[in-house]
């Protein structure tokens, strides 16, 4: 039985870098679902990878940064499919090459850079296959974080990204609506092994923290997070729009965790 209903649809994901991305684990479900997967890199070397990876497939270099290059995806795209029934966005950069910096001395140029590929390529991108994107089915799905509101030190200034592109998603859902039915809808996992994150100041302790403090003590995997996206892409969530779904196996519940409390060095016998 296919449940989701996604074979022979066209999907659209931008992001993938390696085996461990959570686009490709998307895009392998996807496949598998009997989807035509559409790939979108940022360069012709991560072209490369994605056509091992997938070598039926078409693979397109788009640098989101620069306006020019959205609107030649979009030509190559119009070229190959009819009609797309959804996106992936899974992109987000961070310029850490300063090392870890309090948030107050966030250097300027790092912050606009994350807040442009993070968060405004989706809105370029989004404006960009309006006419492309089916108006009646079609589902956008971008990737979050699990929370925006925690000042977790080592990731910075992303949070605050991460919880603009939480607002466009809203925002794009709301201005969609005026003339067509595609939903706009963002995944938020909680810490994931990915080469992404490895290259965030400090990560590794705070995956491992944050897998105790699941309820199943195991932290969320990819591939739950890539099943949530194609749940979204498909006609079965035709109910959801304009939300963040939150995939953190409880973790937010769990902070007080016995095991947590009493691993704690400044909690002893009789405290």
């Amino acid at each position: 039985m296919d449940f989701l209903q996604l074979a022979g649809r066209n999907i659209l994901i931008f992001g993938v870098a390696n085996r461990k991305s959570v686009a490709w684990h998307t895009a392998r479900l996807l496949l598998d679902a009997g989807a035509n997967v559409l790939f979108s890199v940022r360069s012709a070397a991560r072209a490369e990878t994605v056509r091992k990876l997938a070598p039926s497939t078409a693979v397109f270099v788009c640098d989101v940064e620069h306006q020019d290059q959205i609107g030649t995806l979009r030509d190559q795209v119009s070229a190959s499919v009819d009609s797309l029934h959804g996106i992936v966005h899974s992109i987000a950069f961070a310029d850490y090459s300063a090392g870890w910096l309090p948030f107050h001395q966030t250097p300027r140029s790092a912050f606009l850079q994350a807040v442009d590929v993070s968060c405004f390529s989706l809105i370029a991108v989004s404006s960009a296959f309006r006419d492309l994107l089916d108006p009646q089915v079609g589902s956008v799905v971008t990737v979050s974080i699990s929370t925006t509101r925690m000042a977790a030190e080592n990731y910075g200034y992303m949070a605050p990204v991460k919880a603009a592109l939480n607002s466009s998603v809203c925002f794009l859902a709301k201005s969609f609506s005026k003339f067509s039915s595609v939903r706009f809808n963002a995944v938020c996992p909680g810490l994931l092994k990915t080469s992404a994150s490895a290259g965030i100041p400090g990560y590794v302790d705070s995956y491992l923290f944050a897998e105790k403090a699941t309820l199943r003590k195991q932290a969320v995997r990819t591939e739950e997070v890539a099943a949530t996206i194609a749940f979204l892409l498909s006609p079965r969530s035709s109910g959801i729009n304009a939300q963040g779904i939150v995939i953190d196996a409880g973790m937010e519940t769990n902070y007080f965790d016995d095991d947590i409390i009493r691993s704690s060095p400044s909690v002893g016998p009789g405290n």
